[in-house]
C-alpha cells in the first residue's frame, strides 16, 4: 500500500476508535476517508475528530436534512520524483 493509504488508514483507524464509522476508496491521485458522524457528538469528541482529520492533505463536512453529516477527508498519493510524472505528452 502505498504512503497515502497508510496515512490514510491511519486516520480511518482513529476515526473508527472515536465511534466513528468509516469508509475508504483508493482512487489514482489519492486515498479518500468517509465518516458519518452521529448525532450529538460531543464538543470534546468533535476536537479529537478535528484533530485527527488535520492531518490529511483536505477535509470536509457534507451535512443534509435528508442523510445526516458525513465528515469527509483525502490524502493525497505521493507523486513520483523522476520519470513519468506527468504522463507520456508531459515529459521534461
Amino acid at each position: 500500500m502505498p504512503a497515502s493509504g497508510v496515512s490514510a488508514a491511519a486516520i480511518a483507524a482513529r476515526l473508527s476508535t472515536l465511534g466513528l464509522p468509516t469508509r475508504l476508496e483508493e482512487h489514482r491521485r489519492h486515498t479518500s476517508i468517509e465518516a458519518e458522524v452521529p448525532d450529538g457528538l460531543s464538543p470534546d469528541s468533535w476536537r479529537e475528530v478535528l484533530d485527527v482529520v488535520a492531518e490529511a492533505d483536505r477535509f470536509g463536512l457534507l451535512a443534509t436534512s435528508l442523510n445526516g453529516r458525513t465528515l469527509w477527508a483525502v490524502v493525497r498519493r505521493t507523486v513520483p520524483t523522476t520519470g513519468d510524472v506527468w504522463g507520456p505528452g508531459h515529459q521534461r
